[in-house]
């Protein structure tokens, strides 16, 4: 006989695992230098801001940056990123003001446990039809991380685009 669960039981809180202890590391306030490489004949562009990053019941984290956007004018920025324990894989969300498009990332942690791989499909930056990304996160410190954003070339390479370095306010 199968045994089943009651509503109640499935509604039951889960407990955080190490991979959502991970997480948490990221919690906290940051400042953010970031550089992007804007293509073969053009100098890169570097932008700053700050990120805001709390925790949500010790599952979650939900990361809020504000700062300047590639090209000029302001943005803000909101991540979330969760560990779901059914499909042991790391997901989450990133929204910008400055796009109606809405990131949903499905990723991995290398097997050190400082580098979380972020994969997404979204808005081809030729402006059409949609590529696929990944950014990927690397805990240098406690106090340091680097964000590397890439986008999958024709010659199914990962061609790197962005660099952020965050430094956490003292």
């Amino acid at each position: 006989m199968e045994a089943t669960m009651t509503p109640q039981e499935s509604m039951m809180p889960e407990q955080p695992q190490q991979q959502h202890d991970w997480l948490q590391k990221l919690v906290g306030e940051w400042t953010y230098e970031s550089q992007a490489m804007m293509g073969p004949d053009q100098p890169d562009e570097t932008f700053t801001g700050t990120e805001s990053v709390r925790s949500l019941g010790g599952l979650w984290v939900i990361a809020e940056g504000q700062g300047e956007m590639c090209g000029g004018g302001d943005m803000t920025t909101i991540m979330t990123l969760g560990y779901n324990s059914q499909t042991q894989r790391y997901t989450g969300t990133w929204v910008g003001s400055m796009m109606t498009y809405l990131w949903v990332y499905d990723g991995t942690m290398d097997t050190a446990e400082r580098v979380l791989s972020l994969y997404s499909e979204g808005p081809a930056m030729s402006g059409e039809g949609l590529a696929r990304y990944k950014d990927v996160m690397e805990l240098k410190s406690a106090d340091h991380r680097v964000l590397t954003s890439y986008l999958l070339g024709d010659d199914e390479q990962w061609h790197q685009f962005m660099t952020a370095h965050y430094r956490r306010k003292r």
